[in-house]
This record gives C-alpha cells, sequence and structure tokens, in this order.
C-alpha cells in the first residue's frame, strides 16, 4: 500500500512539476513552496534530534541567565564536562528540569571550602568569575569527596538562592539525566549571546 501512494505521490509531483514549468512566475512559486517545505522538514528533524530552545525559570543561574532567558541546548552526543551549564530533567527528589553548572564529573575529588571561598576538584581550586556573591554554608549534605561513576555534581551559579547536588533534594546528577548543553542564549532582557 505505501509504494502504490509513493508511486501516485511522485506521478501527482511531475503532473505539477509538467504544469508548473509552462509558465516561469508558476514555477517560481512551486518551486519556493517546495523549499520551504524542504527547510521545515531539515528544521523540525534538526531540532528533534539535535537542538532544543528551552526557558529558564528561577534565579538560581543569576548573572549568567536571568528568569525568562531562552537557551539554546544542545542535545546530540553531550557527555557533561567542568564548567559547562546543562540542563536537567529532574534531580533526585526533586521532579522538574533544572539548570546549572557542571563541577565535577565522574572519578574527580571535590571539596566546597566556604572558609576560603573556593570550590576544589582533583584538589586544584577552579575559577569561578561566574559566582555571584561569595557563598554562605547551605544543607551540604550530599557532597561526597569522590563522584561516583555516572554521576556529576551541579551548582548554581547564584549558590546563596540555588537548590543544587549540595541539597538531598536534588543530590549528584545521573549523566543519563541531562538533557544537554546550554549553548547559546537566543533571547533575553538583560544580554543575549555565547554561554560561558
Amino acid at each position: 500500500m505505501s509504494k502504490e501512494k509513493a508511486r501516485l505521490f511522485m506521478t501527482n509531483y511531475k503532473k505539477i512539476k509538467k504544469i508548473c514549468s509552462d509558465t516561469k512566475f508558476s514555477c517560481f512559486w512551486f518551486e519556493s513552496f517546495e523549499i520551504s517545505i524542504y527547510v521545515l522538514i531539515l528544521a523540525t528533524i534538526f531540532m528533534i534530534f539535535g537542538f532544543r530552545i528551552v526557558s529558564i525559570s528561577g534565579i538560581s543561574m543569576l548573572d549568567t541567565l536571568h528568569n525568562f532567558d531562552k537557551v539554546l541546548i544542545r542535545r546530540f552526543n553531550y557527555k557533561p564536562k567542568c564548567g559547562d551549564v546543562v540542563v536537567i530533567k529532574c534531580g533526585q527528589y526533586l521532579d522538574q528540569p533544572l539548570i546549572k553548572r557542571v563541577i565535577a564529573t565522574e572519578g574527580q575529588s571535590l571539596k566546597v571550602d566556604y572558609k576560603n571561598q573556593s570550590v576544589l576538584v582533583d584538589g586544584v581550586k577552579i575559577e569561578e568569575d561566574y559566582v555571584k556573591e561569595p557563598m554562605i554554608p547551605q544543607n551540604d549534605d550530599c557532597i561526597p569527596e569522590i563522584i561516583p561513576q555516572g554521576y556529576c555534581f551541579v551548582m548554581g551559579d547564584n549558590r546563596n538562592r540555588s537548590l543544587d547536588s549540595r541539597s538531598g533534594m536534588v543530590g549528584l546528577i545521573e549523566n543519563k539525566n541531562i538533557i544537554g548543553k546550554a549553548m547559546f542564549i537566543v533571547f533575553s532582557f538583560k544580554q543575549t549571546g555565547w554561554i560561558r
């Protein structure tokens, strides 16, 4: 049945193309329509499998991202890396999407030092010029010394207003729960551009 439909479609397509070729004006509109359909199909495939636009809700990533910003995320073949801003399906006990920064990945050691206002990964202080203000100790009941296989540790840039891996509600994030990396701010009342 589907072969018959395909043959019928091609026959009708060829007829329309032949009729269209009789006048240049008609041909122009037909070809424009045809190109539009191809572009729409490619854009749909591109958005389904490779990229997606998401809306930011909340203040946990200030000043990097703001409430209501729209960001483009890369989904295809993504593996978490330290420093990446990622969109997460949900936390351990929190059933809503999150956007946070990856601080440490599987196999890395981690220490959050509130006294010296630093985060050490594998014993090295990471540069965090994106952090909004000095950190205040939170409910840090979920900071492991070593990040287990298949997990990563995430925190918001607005550390004092962020529900992140330091909390038992979010905890460590399974890599499979990461939707993708936030790449570009598409729309914002404050700024647009690449996310660093």
